[in-house]
């Protein structure tokens, strides 16, 4: 059985080769702008929507027209036509589903980011004796940590706010299929704890972003002050990317931690199935920010593959009533957002209100497993 995984490096290209990978980006980033104009225009015009296919055809001249496109991997540019027309089919998506549609944007200078090799495995950008070799680029060093277990599919070299490059490739790879515990679990997400998981137990919530707040807001106040195109802003700018940086790193490194311990211990785990977007819409602005620092769907994210490739079962359950519903006699009383313990009056019992929601979400999964297996035998 092959799964899908992703496998990222940290890439130490020469002040040429940053110089080299930048103009490919700002390459790029013209390429965007212009098939999204012609879209645009298109049907503004003539009102006629333009494929995939119409675009990426059309490089070949273009590259004649502006010179520079050439220096650029035909194939990379052709990731970008493929990039836009996801963009409006996404687009088209929600606007049939009645969802805020967010047509696609233009790209500002610097706003262009990353480069993708659709088939690294021809060549075009794979690791050969310690060094990254990028088509048109040259051999780069590579903090290689780990090597790959097949050739890699596809190649992504990006750029972080901090000017920092990476590589990504995405390799077929073998699922391990861990040992069976017969152990269930039943978990419930929250702002006061991270994780209540329905044996009682909990992961506190480390709050990354509310602990780095008073640097953030201290390097904001000084980049708000620097002159608009000086070097002095320039830097002050780097300062607040690299703070964010810094509370990104240790929460994916925490959600990442945690994500495979719960792997590791369970063999059918029980989680809401939240709709996070919809959440931060319809709260108030303080709780929005806790409900970000708390990175839910990046945790549920990885919870999703990791199970995939473990041979795990992730079970999503409605999470309408779990913490209003009683998970001893299923009396259910509607409680305010602040009644942090579930008093139940009907059978007296008396437990936190994030450990009864979990309680209810493992009782609910495990109802759904019973049915989706009774339905497919």
């Amino acid at each position: 059985m092959l799964n899908i995984k992703s496998f990222k490096f940290r890439i130490y290209p020469t002040s040429k080769q940053n110089t080299l990978l930048n103009q490919n980006l700002e390459a790029c980033r013209f390429l965007y702008n212009h098939f999204l104009s012609q879209r645009k225009d298109s049907y503004e015009k003539e009102k006629k929507s333009l494929t995939y296919h119409t675009q990426a055809v059309s490089i070949v001249k273009l590259k004649k027209e502006k010179p520079f496109l050439q220096s650029v991997h035909a194939q990379v540019l052709q990731n970008v036509a493929v990039r836009i027309d996801l963009g409006f089919k996404a687009f088209f998506r929600r606007v049939k589903a009645k969802e805020n549609p967010g047509y696609p944007r233009f790209k500002g200078y610097g706003r262009y980011n990353s480069i993708t090799f659709p088939q690294a495995s021809n060549g075009s950008c794979q690791i050969n004796n310690n060094r990254l070799y990028v088509s048109k680029i040259g051999h780069i060093k590579i903090k290689q940590h780990r090597e790959l277990p097949f050739k890699p599919k596809t190649a992504t070299i990006s750029k972080s706010s901090t000017g920092k490059w990476y590589v990504s490739f995405t390799c077929e790879i073998n699922k391990e299929i861990l040992k069976k515990t017969n152990k269930s679990i039943g978990i419930d997400v929250g702002i006061e704890s991270f994780i209540t998981f329905s044996d009682g137990s909990k992961i506190d919530n480390p709050k990354f972003f509310r602990k780095d707040e008073k640097d953030l807001a201290k390097a904001q106040r000084k980049l708000s002050k620097a002159i608009k195109g000086s070097p002095d802003r320039k830097r002050r700018r780097k300062a607040v990317s690299k703070i964010h940086e810094r509370i990104s790193n240790r929460r994916t490194n925490f959600t990442h931690q945690e994500s495979t311990k719960i792997i590791k211990q369970f063999d059918t785990i029980c989680i809401e199935d939240l709709s996070i977007n919809k959440m931060l819409s319809n709260n108030h602005r303080c709780l929005n920010k806790s409900i970000t620092d708390a990175s839910w769907s990046q945790f549920f994210n990885q919870l999703s593959y990791k199970a995939e490739y473990a041979g795990r079962k992730l079970v999503k359950v409605n999470p309408a009533y779990t913490s209003q519903t009683c998970s001893i006699c299923g009396h259910r009383r509607e409680k305010k957002l602040s009644e942090r313990v579930h008093n139940c009056p009907c059978c007296n019992i008396s437990i936190h209100r994030d450990h009864n929601a979990s309680l209810n979400i493992l009782s609910l999964g495990l109802q759904t497993l019973a049915l989706n297996e009774l339905r497919s035998s």
